[in-house]
């Protein structure tokens, strides 16, 4: 291990060996220690001040050795950190530059001078300069030496640089030493050959394209006046086949609604008059007749029943107490009616909004729900139907769910594909008012039918809350 030279060991090493020089300048004088031990006079001052002169001649060689030493390792030193091929510079926390060497100052193109004692940060692009701030946070967090990439502002009209900076906290704590290597030319290597990869990927398929809508435009200078014709015909026999759709269902509901009047009005009061008049006749004759008041009372119950069937069927037709009270009294009278006669337990669960519709959309959903629990009756062979009017944001939905046999919907709904017609009708009806048609149906889950039909005008503001009503009908 080597020792300080002022410790006591290397002390006595250096007194040892001067007067071992002593001694050899003596020309061979025979001394055991070097000094007379007899005399500790003059004679054995005079000998301590030589062996004093010689370690100080000693030291001073010495010194100068390490000195010349120190000269060559620092001009060397010099040498390797000044022009070195990257750029060196010792940093303080706050970015001030405290040492760079002359490539640093070379690749930043400000003279050595003028940088120390400047900070680094403003040398970087402003847009740069906190992600500078983060990095020298990190550096003096004691982390392991980091690494970023950084552009500087150009000086003097050169043109700006991109630089990688690694750096690494000082023992000291107070300072970093930063190694900075020019980039800039990587970097724009590596952006043309991605701008050359783009252009390259952009041409093949732009080629690509090109011979595609070259082929496309042959075929379409082949067929294009053929579908031209094709479509317009299909347009325009679409649009004949909705506007009679939609005049055959008008022009239906106008006759069940004439013939459900007519019903009521003239034959229903007729047979009532007929009762009448056998009542009369039945007080007139019953005295002088035997078995008159039988025939006249099996006569009464026969225009009875008649009147309940003329009633019935003009409500199938048309309900008056849709025009008169409305949709949610004209479902439940129905619904009663479909029930009893039957058997399927009916549940109607609505909220009074839904009269604020006009009568052409109730009249939608009225004949929806007839029609869709006929098919019920028909086909279905279920033991529970739901009938629900729910709000919308904009409008009112229907949703009708029983718990019978499915179907394959597609099929049903393409014309010819069914004999269900009713669905088609249905779907037709929703379609004339604005309104939204749809049918599901799974083996096991029944059949949902979905309405949704918009309100005739939008109001401003919110929608008041209305509360629904659930009837059940036995």
């Amino acid at each position: 291990m080597k020792r300080k030279p002022n410790t006591p060991v290397a002390t006595a090493e250096l007194r040892r060996r001067a007067e071992a020089r002593l001694r050899n300048q003596r020309n061979g004088q025979r001394s055991e220690a070097g000094v007379p031990k007899s005399d500790a006079g003059p004679q054995r001052l005079l000998h301590e001040l030589q062996v004093h002169q010689i370690e100080l001649e000693m030291q001073n060689a010495e010194l100068q050795k390490v000195r010349d030493d120190l000269e060559v390792t620092l001009e060397k030193y010099t040498d390797l950190y000044d022009f070195a091929p990257v750029g060196y510079f010792t940093l303080a926390a706050d970015g001030t530059i405290q040492l760079v060497n002359l490539t640093g100052a070379s690749l930043l193109g400000i003279e050595r001078s003028r940088l120390v004692g400047r900070s680094f940060g403003l040398l970087v692009v402003a847009e740069l300069r906190p992600a500078f701030s983060a990095f020298l946070k990190q550096v003096f967090a004691g982390q392991p030496k980091q690494s970023s990439d950084f552009e500087l502002l150009s000086q003097s009209g050169q043109p700006a640089r991109i630089v990688n900076l690694e750096a690494q906290r000082l023992l000291n704590g107070q300072e970093c030493r930063a190694v900075m290597v020019d980039i800039t030319k990587r970097k724009q290597a590596e952006a043309t050959q991605r701008r050359l990869d783009v252009l390259g990927a952009s041409n093949l398929k732009l080629r690509r394209e090109i011979i595609r809508r070259q082929a496309v435009e042959e075929s379409l200078k082949q067929s294009e006046q053929h579908q031209s014709r094709l479509l317009e015909q299909s347009r325009q026999m679409q649009e004949q086949l909705r506007q009679l759709s939609r005049q055959v269902l008008q022009a239906q509901e106008e006759e069940r609604k004439r013939i459900s009047r007519e019903l009521h009005d003239v034959i229903a009061q007729t047979l009532t008059g007929i009762n009448i008049r056998l009542a009369t006749l039945k007080k007139e004759a019953g005295r002088n007749t035997d078995g008159f008041d039988g025939k006249i009372a099996r006569t009464q119950l026969l225009v009875g029943k008649s009147v309940d069937i003329v009633h019935r069927f003009a409500r199938e037709l048309r309900p008056a107490v849709l025009d008169d009270l409305g949709l949610i009294p004209a479902l439940h009278s129905f619904m009663i009616d479909f029930a009893a006669r039957t058997g399927v337990h009916t549940c109607l669960t609505a909220f009074a909004r839904v009269e604020k519709m006009d009568i052409a959309k109730r009249t939608v959903l009225f004949r929806v729900a007839q029609e869709a629990l006929t098919n019920v009756a028909r086909h279905a062979h279920a033991s529970r139907v739901e009938v629900k009017l729910q709000k919308l944001p904009d409008g009112i939905c229907m949703q009708i769910k029983d718990d019978g046999k499915s179907f394959q919907v597609q099929p049903a709904l393409l014309v010819g594909g069914s004999k269900r017609l009713g669905l088609l009708g249905m779907r037709e009806r929703v379609e004339m008012v604005g309104g939204a048609f749809g049918v599901e149906s799974a083996p096991g889950q029944g059949t949902t039918i979905q309405v949704e039909i918009p309100f005739a005008k939008v109001r401003k503001g919110p929608l008041k809350k209305s509360g629904e009503t659930t009837l059940e009908c036995p």
